[in-house]
C-alpha cells in the first residue's frame, strides 16, 4: 500500500459525502495504490452511517466508528496508527485543502523527508477565502505562544493536511498525548524532538466557516502547548526517542 489518506471526522455528515468522492475521484486515477480511512468522532449525526452507505460505491473506503468523542488529536492517531500505507496523510473533512495536493508532497519524501506538511504561511500559499479577522488575530497570537514555548521550526502548525512516512508515523504517534487540538504542535515537536526531516511546503487552502473550533478550544489550545513544553522539561518523549534511535543503529 502506497498511501493512506485518514479523515477525522465529527457531525459531518452533510459534506463528508462530497470531500469522499472528491478524495476518491483523484486518487482512482493515479497509478499507486491507496486506501481512504474516516475515522468518526463519536458524531452525534448520521456521520457513520453516511460513509458506510459510501463503502459499495468508493473503492477502498473504510469506516473506524467510534462511538466515543475522543477529540481530534485521538482519532487522527487512531486513524494513522491503523493505517497501511508508506505514505499516510490525515486532511480535514471539510475538505479546505484538497487532496490532490499530495501531488506536491510526493517528491519531498523520494528526496529523504520523513514528514511533509501544509502550510499558509510560506511563499507560494494561497488563502482563498480568509477567516474573520478576530479568529485570524487569535491564531497570530497562537503562533507567537507556540514559537516562544514550543518552537517547532515552521511556521504554519495548524494546517490539517500533514503527510508522514510510515516509519515517522510509528515513531511519533504512540508517544502522542494530546487528543484535542493541539495535536499538531506534540506531534511535530516529537518530530523534532527525534530529529526527522520535515518539509513545510505552501498549500490552497478555503477557510471553513463552519469550523468546530471555538474561542474555549482556542484557549484550550494554549494550556495543551504548556503541556507539550512540561512533556518537553519531563522527558515524556524520551522513550519514541530511544526506541527511534535503536531502530536507526
Amino acid at each position: 500500500m502506497y498511501l493512506s489518506v485518514i479523515i477525522p471526522a465529527y457531525n459531518e455528515s452533510k459534506r463528508i459525502g462530497k470531500t469522499l468522492q472528491s478524495v476518491h475521484d483523484f486518487l482512482s486515477k493515479q497509478s499507486y495504490d491507496y486506501e481512504i480511512l474516516v475515522v468518526n468522532d463519536g458524531s452525534k449525526d448520521n456521520t457513520g452511517e453516511v460513509v458506510q452507505g459510501l463503502t459499495a460505491q468508493i473503492a477502498n473506503l473504510r469506516l473506524i466508528d467510534n462511538k466515543e468523542n475522543q477529540g481530534k488529536g485521538g482519532v487522527v492517531r487512531q486513524g494513522m496508527l491503523q493505517a497501511q500505507g508508506e505514505i499516510r496523510l490525515f486532511m480535514d473533512a471539510d475538505n479546505s485543502t484538497t487532496v490532490d495536493q499530495i501531488t506536491n508532497f510526493l517528491p519531498y519524501f523520494k528526496e529523504g523527508y520523513d514528514i511533509v506538511i501544509g502550510s499558509r504561511r510560506v511563499k507560494g500559499a494561497v488563502i482563498a477565502v480568509k477567516q474573520p479577522w478576530v479568529r485570524d488575530f487569535l491564531g497570530g497570537v497562537f503562533r507567537f505562544v507556540v514559537h516562544t514555548i514550543v518552537p517547532l521550526g515552521v511556521k504554519d502548525s495548524q494546517a490539517g493536511f500533514k503527510a508522514f512516512s510510515a516509519k515517522a508515523t510509528e515513531s511519533i504517534f504512540p508517544a502522542q498525548t494530546i487528543t484535542r487540538w493541539a495535536f499538531d504542535v506534540e506531534i511535530l515537536a516529537i518530530a523534532r524532538k527525534l530529529k526527522l526531516k520535515i518539509k513545510e511546503t505552501p498549500i490552497h487552502w478555503i477557510n471553513d466557516t463552519e469550523s468546530h473550533v471555538k474561542l474555549s478550544g482556542m484557549i484550550r489550545m494554549l494550556f495543551e502547548v504548556l503541556q507539550v513544553r512540561k512533556n518537553l522539561w519531563l522527558g515524556k518523549y524520551n522513550q519514541a526517542l530511544a526506541k527511534y534511535s535503536s531502530q536507526k543503529a
